[in-house]
């Protein structure tokens, strides 16, 4: 951890609503004029979408069918630990991007002045911008603990965002459906083989965050397979669980969000469609924090 140069690092698997908390950090970054350096958790994979399946090819002919964008195998996570300490140490890193799309390799292509990058490939590496107030990093891994790899020990803040396990996957598999043409069946196929790492290096991560996000659903999700939709925000719940309470004003928070209301101690619930409200109102005070911690 850094007073100095601080991180931020939101974890949670694709689809879980990290890009909710991104959108919510972005918006406190720009009403409070704050410089952040952002490093995208999928620019630290190792394999590149080619390489990936390739990988996975090649490790279910030797037997193992449990081969994953989760584990090792497919992530720098040696990286992730070295980015953030070395930001927390002296303000600087690298970083790269991995291009998802064509808008996206069109806008690469012309920031590196390159031609050739294309969908599902890595940028080169950069130098981040200089005289950041932050690092912010959004991926599957921001406190990710693997052998003497510990990614959590150099974060300032961590905040974890799942939803039940029910809701992730009917979210999963109508995404893959509408944008990807995949079959329930596939990607059920998809979550099965994923399953043995996300146990070991994804949910082990939000028992170390500072603060989770969960959504929870307030309509049937028993059997998310045959879910005919993906439950909307005013059909959930978000439940918001802090690490250390203390300090932690509550009766602001009760105040401000509407029909919030506290569970246990340390957790806060709100309505669903409060989320991101209640994102900018819980995190505003704590990035403050942060920033003024650089100055003493």
């Amino acid at each position: 951890m850094s007073r100095k140069h601080p991180v931020i690092a939101v974890t949670g698997s694709s689809g879980a609503g990290t890009t909710t908390v991104k959108l919510a950090f972005e918006n406190i970054f720009r009403r409070e004029k704050i410089k952040a350096a952002i490093v995208e958790g999928d620019s630290l994979h190792s394999l590149d979408r080619m390489a990936f399946r390739a990988a996975a090819a090649e490790a279910a002919k030797s037997g193992n069918n449990c081969f994953s964008h989760f584990g090792p195998g497919s992530n720098h996570f040696d990286k992730i630990e070295e980015t953030f300490k070395k930001y927390g140490e002296t303000g600087k890193c690298t970083r790269r991007y991995y291009v998802h799309s064509e808008d996206e390799a069109e806008l690469h292509n012309k920031h590196f002045n390159l031609a050739d990058l294309k969908p599902g490939v890595f940028t080169p590496w950069e130098d981040i911008e200089a005289g950041s107030a932050l690092l912010f990093y959004e991926g599957l891994h921001g406190l990710v603990s693997n052998g003497n790899i510990d990614a959590g020990k150099f974060v300032d803040l961590g905040i974890g965002v799942v939803p039940v396990v029910n809701l992730e996957w009917i979210q999963k598999i109508h995404r893959d459906k509408a944008e990807r043409g995949y079959s329930a069946e596939a990607t059920v196929d998809t979550i099965l083989r994923r399953m043995p790492d996300y146990v070991k290096y994804i949910t082990p991560q939000f028992s170390r965050t500072d603060i989770n996000f969960q959504r929870v659903a307030t309509v049937d999700t028993s059997n998310p397979f045959i879910a005919r939709d993906i439950p909307t925000l005013d059909e959930s719940f978000v439940v918001i669980r802090f690490r250390e309470p203390r300090g932690v004003d509550f009766p602001y928070m009760l105040a401000m969000i509407q029909s919030s209301f506290m569970s246990r101690a340390n957790t806060l619930v709100v309505p669903g469609g409060k989320m991101s409200y209640a994102m900018e109102i819980i995190l505003t005070p704590i990035i403050h924090k942060l920033i003024e911690s650089k100055t003493k």
